[in-house]
């Protein structure tokens, strides 16, 4: 009997929970349906899933607190880190943001295609699988969700010199800026790290999307595009008057090569 992936999935909507158990079970996926945030913890306590699937506007608790809760848990039984992926019906930016600043996979917007859903989800899991076999059958420190393709395609980082003002820890996946400690995403470290070691190179989007999303056929633009905006976001709260990545409009994005040493 093959393996099914089991599905959560936290939507108070019936309507919509019906469409999501549909499709995902025609495609060879176990969903578990929850109409609160209290049922779906109670869920991932039992049996952590393959994937989680979290609708922001839940009757008992935001969507996003029950991300967070849901972590500290995944933390907790020490299991394998499941991918999480929120469901909106907002069309307001800063959901998607902080949606994506929280760390989370990706986001779907309601209404949602059917195939386009399940598409996401199989890469995310594809890309799961990836990262958890190479963290649990090598030994090495835990690569914290970071794609394989940035730890493989850039080169060893003795052999480039990180832009100042940026510090680099490898081991602790960690980026220091100007000296203070950044917290970040799995995606923003992905692509800071590249754009860090190498300094003036342009990147385009469908190079980043590939490099730092590892299977990037179900990616968008505006992926790399939030993602950048919040790493903006990050590096103006520590020095506001410093402009680290340029935009190069139609092409992509680089940083800046002549940074200060010091922030004013």
């Amino acid at each position: 009997m093959s393996f099914k992936p089991r599905i959560l999935i936290a939507e108070d909507e019936s309507g919509i929970a019906d469409t999501l158990q549909y499709v995902l079970k025609s495609d060879g996926f176990i969903p578990v349906w929850c109409a609160t945030a209290e049922e779906a913890i109670v869920q991932f306590a039992q049996e952590p899933p393959a994937l989680a699937i979290l609708d922001i506007g839940l009757p008992d608790l935001n969507g996003f607190e029950l991300f967070k809760r849901l972590q500290a848990l995944n933390q907790s039984m020490g299991g394998p880190e499941v991918p999480m992926v929120f469901l909106t019906a907002r069309s307001d930016e800063i959901d998607r943001v902080v949606g994506l600043e929280l760390g989370a996979d990706d986001y779907i917007a309601k209404p949602f295609s059917p195939r386009e859903l399940v598409a996401r989800v199989r890469t995310i899991l594809r890309r799961s699988a990836r990262n958890g076999a190479g963290a649990s059958t090598t030994g090495a420190a835990p690569n914290h969700g970071i794609p394989h393709q940035i730890q493989a395609q850039t080169p060893p980082a003795s052999s480039q010199a990180p832009a100042l003002p940026f510090s680099l820890d490898n081991e602790r996946m960690q980026i220091r800026y100007y000296g203070r400690l950044l917290e970040l995403s799995r995606y923003e470290y992905g692509l800071l790290r590249l754009l860090v070691q190498r300094p003036g190179r342009v990147f385009t989007r469908d190079e980043l999307l590939e490099l730092v999303w590892d299977d990037s056929s179900d990616s968008f633009d505006r992926t790399v595009d939030a993602h950048i905006k919040t790493l903006r976001a990050k590096l103006k709260a520590i020095a506001p008057e410093v402009e680290p990545i340029r935009t190069l409009r139609g092409t992509g994005y680089a940083l800046n090569e002549e940074l200060p040493a010091k922030a004013s």
